[in-house]
């Protein structure tokens, strides 16, 4: 089954784009913080408030999981806000493949 794709809730804003990039940075993370703890206590389960990227133009459109089943993704409108065109169309299989490779690849490159 394909992904739905939501907005963020009203009640978690993403941060205004600063020219203090540290300072926005640390915004965005803490966005994230947010809109996790507000997924996790909607809805827990393997890989849910996890995020994953997806390269497009200069950066990257970044979901975050709402729930594998079904699939729900939030997009996370932040840095270019950048949307997969596919996006819609990914099934929980491959979201879970993406999470494990990008896991086994940070754990890889610790290493180094």
């Amino acid at each position: 089954m394909a992904a739905k794709i939501y907005s963020a809730p009203e009640s978690i804003k993403p941060p205004s784009f600063s020219l203090d990039i540290e300072e926005y940075n640390e915004k965005c993370e803490q966005y994230k913080k947010d809109l996790r703890k507000f997924v996790l206590d909607r809805k827990t389960g393997k890989n849910v408030g996890e995020i994953v990227q997806f390269p497009v133009a200069d950066g990257y459109a970044e979901y975050m999981i709402a729930s594998m089943r079904p699939l729900e993704l939030i997009h996370l409108e932040i840095n270019d806000a950048w949307e997969f065109q596919y996006i819609h169309l990914l099934t929980a299989k491959e979201i879970n493949e993406k999470i494990s490779f990008e896991k086994s690849l940070r754990k890889h490159l610790s290493k180094i």
